[in-house]
């Protein structure tokens, strides 16, 4: 069971950054040097680092506060406004010893031609440390979880004096009975000691362990004897296209294989996870579901370019798959869920409706040319009492569940939904597609729905139809065969 995110607020506290993207477009190289001539075509930027945390739990549905270091130049104006746009309770300790972390990447066709790092890598100074320590107990208000996003940049980096905000944080969560989760970076995890779990990748681990991640009995022994030495009771390894591994003390390991994805960009993976980790345990799930959690949505994020959080559509999507559910087939909250965050990405939803009783070639070229109508195909079919309301006591051959699977099981469907209404009007009004297909048969006016989408600035298509094809046809000729041979 997912918990409602909506009810649990989240403090992120770590280095946070701006991440520029210069989208451009490569023709030439240089006359004057063999590079690449790139031309830009448009700029933006979202927030980076313990930013992006937070986002992610934003996008999940949690309440956000964010604690970090900015500097006093531009890009921390932009990221201010970044976060506030973004909904993100953020508290950002302006330092004018420090430029705020800004990643810039050059993208060509899809793919990074070069990243431009401005930053400074250093521990924090006296007087930046006592302004992000005094901040902390007003963050912490009504927290009911603690993410540490260590970038290595700073924020909780040992002080020269020993002093470290890590330290800090855990103590004071400690206090309050808050649970804290840290994402490592370099090789000094005693900063960490007294979190609640650590999530390392596999080359974190192998750089402080000197596993390399191969054999399952050396990972765990080595992960076990890592938590004792840190007094951390448990440890997630992320470990990329091998899933990951969840160490936790006196339980046996959980290995979760990564589902087979095509790759498009790992930024921000590591951020997503520990998100949705800290997301899960805010909500009462127990590890080992978070863990599973927390691998469905990485699944999710490899697949989309830049630094993307996953948005609560996308990760129940992801959870339903990974359950061993047909995350196609939802019931209308979810959908119109989904529907929204499509059209947010400037995504067309098409939609169309039938009893697909059995499924024959006329059913799959009229999906096949509703898909090609936009960018992601909503199917609704009706259900069994609809049926029998509409084509008589007889029908319908199959159940709906059955159908519904059928459906979803087609490459060109995107989602599936039974409907109870003898039309699919309310559908319709409820989740607003931009493409209403029906068959041929029709004409506009006819169509249910059409003057709600045309309304809207849609459109309504009329798909051809396969001469021949009828689930009616086939009823008839299988009672006619069976009559023969008797």
């Amino acid at each position: 069971m997912i918990p409602d995110f909506t009810r649990t607020r989240l403090l992120v506290v770590g280095d946070a950054m701006l991440d520029m993207y210069v989208e451009t477009a490569v023709r030439r190289i240089s006359p004057e040097a063999p590079v690449p001539v790139a031309d830009v075509r448009s700029r933006w930027s979202v927030p980076g680092g313990a930013a992006n945390v937070a986002r992610n739990l934003v996008s999940l549905g949690c309440r956000a506060a964010l604690l970090a270091l900015c500097g006093t130049d531009a890009a921390a104006e932009t990221l201010r406004q970044r976060l506030d746009e973004g909904g993100i309770e953020a508290t950002l300790i302006a330092s004018s010893e420090r430029p705020t972390t800004c990643k810039t990447r050059i993208v060509t066709h899809g793919q990074q031609l070069l990243r431009m790092d401005e930053e400074a890598r250093r521990p924090l100074s006296p007087q930046e440390y006592a302004a992000l320590k005094a901040a902390l107990p007003a963050a912490l208000e009504g927290c009911h979880a603690v993410i540490l996003s260590d970038y290595g940049k700073g924020v909780l980096l040992r002080c020269q004096d020993g002093s470290c905000l890590a330290g800090d944080v855990i103590a004071a969560c400690a206090a309050r009975g808050i649970p804290v989760l840290a994402d490592p970076k370099l090789d000094d995890w005693n900063r960490y000691a007294g979190a609640e779990c650590i999530t390392p990748n596999s080359a974190e681990f192998a750089a402080v362990s000197g596993c390399s991640g191969e054999m399952r009995e050396e990972m765990e022994r080595e992960a076990r004897a890592l938590c004792r030495r840190i007094a951390v009771p448990r440890l997630l390894l992320t470990r990329g296209a091998r899933g990951m591994a969840l160490f936790e003390q006196e339980q046996e390991p959980l290995f979760i294989k990564a589902e087979a994805r095509q790759v498009v960009d790992v930024s921000g993976a590591g951020d997503t996870v520990i998100a949705v980790l800290a997301a899960c345990r805010a909500g009462g799930l127990p590890y080992k579901e978070a863990a599973r959690c927390a691998n469905a949505a990485a699944g999710m994020v490899v697949c989309k370019a830049g630094t993307s959080p996953v948005s609560r559509a996308e990760f129940l999507y992801a959870v339903r798959r990974d359950g061993g559910s047909t995350p196609k087939i939802m019931d209308l909250p979810q959908l119109r869920e989904l529907v929204a965050f499509w059209k947010q990405q400037g995504q067309r939803v098409v939609f169309t409706n039938g009893c697909f009783d059995i499924l024959h070639k006329g059913h799959i070229m009229l999906l096949h040319e509703a898909a090609a109508q936009g960018d992601k195909l909503v199917v609704a079919i009706n259900s069994d009492a609809s049926v029998r309301r509409l084509k008589g006591e007889s029908r319908p051959v199959q159940d709906e569940q059955s159908r519904a699977l059928l459906i979803a099981a087609l490459q060109d469907v995107d989602a599936v939904t039974i409907f109870e209404e003898d039309t699919p009007l309310r559908l319709v009004e409820s989740l607003l597609p931009d493409v209403l297909v029906k068959g041929s048969d029709y004409s506009v006016e006819n169509v249910i729905g059409a003057d709600v989408v045309q309304a809207h600035g849609g459109r309504v298509h009329l798909a051809r139809l396969q001469d021949g094809y009828s689930t009616t046809g086939i009823c008839r000729r299988i009672s006619d065969s069976g009559e023969q041979s008797r």
